[in-house]
């Protein structure tokens, strides 16, 4: 019998009849961060998770796929499946091809799972460092961890917060992988961009050409919100715009975008994903930039023999 799954009070339900976006997006772009959940009656959630969310199914993803214009995913996996990557796995084999994943494992992972994995679809593992979210991993099974993935042409991901880069700048700089950092490191975007905090990002990307960054969830991090006040010209999410547009324009080889469906952990509100498409042009101004950004750079590394 399939376990009932309560979902985490207040927990906000992804929007159902996101708009069709006014940006057009180029032929074969690619949401490059997006989650499944579930179904819990089908896929189990981890003992261990630190919440319980909806459900959001493959069937689901792939149709806002369509909605929005996209080609292919990357479906990262879940915290609140843990290291079960099951429900990834079965979204990237039902994609015909049009998906990859990002898997997190154990130490304990043997080599033949790890093919398993990669015949899959899988092309990463994801390291998850935000307090609130998972129980601390220790560095050397991380680094052990990223070794041995780096042997089948995978790269890390590695998810954080702005003010936690210090103390962890020289493990991150250790990895002998490619190196994701999920939305920008979160940057506190009400702090000045030419602030220490931001500038140590951009310092870590500068130095280290095998770091990529997302330049992902402005509804995570901003306090301007999803629309501007009445009367107001300005875009939604406009506080965020000057952060990722630099990271854009200075890495513009290096940066990946993507919708983060069906938007785990939001608290204030759900953001239309047509809404968030149409943050696009904000951030990467020409069409070059927009190519590079939705179809060159994430087909370089997700899908390298059609690139």
């Amino acid at each position: 019998m399939s376990e009932v799954f309560t979902k985490t009070a207040g927990w906000l339900d992804w929007y159902h009849g996101p708009s069709k976006p006014k940006f057009v997006l180029p032929a074969g772009a690619v949401d490059a961060h997006c989650h499944v959940f579930g179904p819990g009656s089908e896929f189990a959630f981890a003992p261990e998770r630190k919440y319980t969310p909806c459900d959001a199914s493959k069937a689901q993803l792939y149709a806002l796929r369509d909605q929005l214009g996209f080609a292919r995913n990357v479906v990262v996996q879940a915290t609140c499946h843990g290291a079960d990557n099951r429900a990834m796995v079965d979204a990237c084999l039902a994609s015909a091809g049009k998906a990859r994943g990002v898997a997190t494992v154990r130490r304990s992972v043997t080599d033949a799972e790890l093919q398993q994995l990669h015949a899959a679809g899988v092309r990463g593992v994801r390291f998850n460092f935000v307090k609130r979210l998972v129980d601390f991993t220790p560095k050397d099974e991380l680094l052990e961890i990223a070794t041995r993935v780096g042997a089948l042409g995978w790269h890390v991901v590695i998810y954080f917060e702005a003010v936690d880069l210090p103390e962890l700048w020289d493990f991150f700089t250790a990895l002998p992988t490619t190196v994701v950092v999920d939305h920008m490191g979160r940057p506190n975007v009400d702090k000045p961009i030419d602030g220490p905090e931001f500038q140590l990002f951009l310092k870590f990307m500068r130095e280290h050409q095998n770091v990529w960054s997302k330049v992902s969830c402005p509804e995570r991090l901003s306090t301007s919100g999803p629309r501007a006040l009445p009367g107001e010209a300005q875009p939604s999410y406009r506080d965020v715009i000057p952060f990722a547009r630099r990271v854009v324009e200075e890495f513009s080889d290096r940066v990946l975008w993507g919708t983060d469906w069906p938007h785990p952990n939001l608290k204030d509100h759900m953001p239309d994903d047509g809404l968030l498409v149409d943050f696009i042009p904000q951030i990467a101004p020409t069409a070059e930039l927009q190519h590079k950004l939705l179809v060159a750079n994430p087909m370089r590394l997700y899908w390298p023999d059609e690139a």
